[in-house]
């Protein structure tokens, strides 16, 4: 469990505040989840938290990266309710591709870093089993189509003026940062292109 306390060890406050996506991660990490625990365990300290006792069968609330050790070492499952799956992601992809650009659908909390998870517990259960390789990369596809055509959205809206407030809001904080910065750099070449003088 020592991977725990390399996580919380790391002092990630300024890096956090100016990186978007370790963000969303840090706050994805210590997000509430639910686990079963699978077996009786007493009161333990995991980089610096205390977790327990638990009680085999029963439900409990952790952090996630918490829920993450815990069934590392055999000791809890993660009720996957509040999660990704194959289902979901087919949903969100049918809902990108069917509307207009300008349109933006709220994703899950968490949604980026939630899919990165999921993508990596993929991979790793197709080193168990073989079966997984097809619905590995049937997961990986939708997740690359999603994330174009989210690209492509926040593209055309810090290209356009006066897009409503209402649809910004749509976006992950991953993706307002992307359309800020993007919407900066486009606005400050527009101003450069009509206001140069030319020398005659």
């Amino acid at each position: 469990m020592d991977g725990v306390a390399r996580y919380r060890g790391r002092n990630l406050e300024l890096t956090v505040a100016v990186d978007p996506i370790l963000k969303a991660e840090f706050e994805f990490e210590n997000s509430e989840v639910t686990i079963v625990s699978t077996r009786d365990l007493p009161e333990v300290e995991l980089g610096g938290v205390k977790v327990g006792p638990l009680e085999e069968g029963k439900e409990y609330k952790v952090m996630f990266w918490i829920a993450k050790e815990l069934v590392k070492a055999g000791l809890a499952q993660i009720r996957e309710e509040g999660l990704l799956d194959s289902m979901k992601l087919y949903k969100i992809h049918w809902t990108e591709r069917v509307q207009p650009t300008k349109q933006v659908s709220p994703l899950p909390q968490h949604f980026y870093p939630m899919l990165r998870w999921y993508l990596n517990n993929l991979k790793s259960e197709m080193a168990k089993n073989p079966e997984k390789v097809s619905e590995y990369e049937k997961v990986k596809k939708l997740s690359q189509d999603i994330l174009s055509c989210r690209l492509r959205k926040v593209v055309v809206l810090a290209s356009s003026t006066g897009v409503p407030a209402r649809v910004i809001q749509n976006l992950t904080e991953e993706e307002k940062w992307l359309y800020q910065e993007l919407h900066r750099i486009i606005e400050e070449w527009r101003n450069r292109i009509l206001s140069l003088e030319v020398r005659e």
